[in-house]
């Protein structure tokens, strides 16, 4: 492959080592790597909590992932079990990624993930070191040094080849770093088997490369495109360059995102019958998706509800869940689209036990001008309005619960509960 071509600088994903855990054991005063911890979510839609993290020690002492369910975990008096706290875990990313800029300016600091980074030094890494290892090492000392956190790096031509580098060598060399380049990449990548361990091939598309007689890296980058285009479509173009270690991505480059709706759904604590219990739930969802479409000064003109069956009622059914929208005069009043969402529920619900939610809105468009109703008074509609607009400054103001409607407290609300939630876990106090 003559790769002249092809772009090339000096690229790095860095990651934070077993992050969440390794927060709460510098948080105690433990050192991450040697310390056995894991941090459990004990919601009520877990059934029983669930590992979010596990420090090192704790994954090789006692077999913990991080699906590992709290009924799972061994009694050992050395094992220590601490809820998560999201708030914290996001304030450490972010004084990570200041420590990053001081190598990178951010128009060259690409954050993937809470845990994970990806930094272009293309022209600055020569200012902190002879080799980019060398300012890779340097990257890690500095966030040890000042947050006490442990990180792994992978450095590549590319941000394919860095991203690779990350996951099959920094997480098992002795420095945590590993590199790739164009040169290097066929030698070490080509032999690994199974072919899953490469980012972004899952078991499901190794299965279907495996009907090929595919089962690595090397078999991928000696198979005509053409013929991988026809069984994968576009993927198996993009299958094709990995195999090869090409990436032509340019990560400066913005891309517009196009304003197609906005949604919330959740998984319920337990299963819903009750009729009442299921209204006031769809309610409490429907009203926080408008009121972050005020927030973004949008209007919808379709309103779409999505009931998802217990597992105990999906079973030997063919209907495990419903899924129905309809278009509506384009609104973003509370009343007028939880009364469009409650029409699809009465019309399409038959009293099946009920474990997810969903309510989204879409065909959105500005709200700079309200849209009147011809058949109803104006001054009533622009003084729903103007509720509508006073409970959400509120809410800006001094929390979620500030304000709320009365049904929040009966039987079937979750919305209090949640709204000390982050990402669906506990947020935590990050000052504890």
């Amino acid at each position: 492959m003559d790769y002249s071509n092809e772009p090339k600088g000096v690229f790095m994903v860095i990651d934070n080592k077993s992050f969440y855990a390794s927060v709460e054991c510098v948080q105690l005063g433990l050192n991450p790597l040697t310390a056995s911890l894991v941090v459990m979510s004990d919601q009520d839609n877990t059934n029983g909590g669930l590992i979010l993290a596990s420090s090192p020690t704790a994954k090789r002492r006692f077999h913990i992932t991080n699906v590992t369910r709290k009924r799972d975990l061994p009694w050992d008096d050395s094992l220590i079990v601490v809820p998560p706290r999201m708030n914290l875990y996001i304030q450490k990313n972010l004084a990570i990624n200041k420590i990053f800029h001081e190598f990178a300016d951010e128009e060259h600091c690409f954050p993937y993930s809470i845990d994970e980074t990806i930094l272009d030094l293309t022209h600055t890494w020569q200012l902190f070191g002879d080799s980019p290892a060398q300012v890779a090492r340097k990257i890690q000392k500095t966030v040890r040094q000042r947050l006490g956190l442990y990180t792994t790096v992978g450095i590549g031509d590319n941000p394919v080849q860095a991203k690779i580098a990350l996951d099959l060598f920094a997480k098992h060399n002795k420095d945590l770093v590993g590199q790739l380049s164009y040169d290097t990449f066929a030698k070490n990548v080509w032999p690994i088997e199974p072919i899953d361990k490469i980012w972004s091939i899952g078991k499901h598309t190794a299965e279907n490369l495996a009907k090929l007689g595919i089962h690595n890296l090397g078999e991928l980058a000696r198979t005509d495109p053409y013929q991988l285009k026809t069984h994968l479509g576009v993927m198996g173009y993009q299958l094709f360059a990995i195999a090869w270690g090409i990436d032509r991505a340019q990560l400066d480059q913005k891309v517009p995102i196009k304003d197609k709706g906005l949604s919330n759904s959740q998984v319920l604590p337990r299963d819903y019958k009750d009729q009442h219990e299921l209204e006031v739930v769809i309610t409490e969802i429907a009203e926080q998706v408008a009121s972050r479409l005020r927030h973004r000064k949008k209007q919808t003109s379709c309103v779409h509800l999505y009931l998802g069956f217990s597992y105990a009622e999906s079973e030997g059914s063919d209907r495990t869940s419903i899924s129905h929208e309809q278009k509506i005069t384009t609104t973003s009043d509370n009343r007028e689209l939880v009364g469009a969402v409650m029409d699809l529920f009465h019309k399409y619900w038959h009293g099946e036990r009920v474990r997810n939610v969903g309510v989204s809105y879409t065909r959105l468009s500005s709200s700079n001008a309200q849209q009147l109703d011809i058949f109803a008074d104006p001054e009533v509609q622009i003084k729903k309005s103007k509720v509508d607009k006073v409970a959400d400054e509120i809410r800006d103001k001094f929390g979620a619960t500030a304000i709320f409607k009365g049904h929040s407290l009966e039987k079937g609300g979750t919305m209090l509960k949640r709204s000390g939630l982050v990402g669906g876990h506990n947020g935590g106090n990050a000052y504890d």
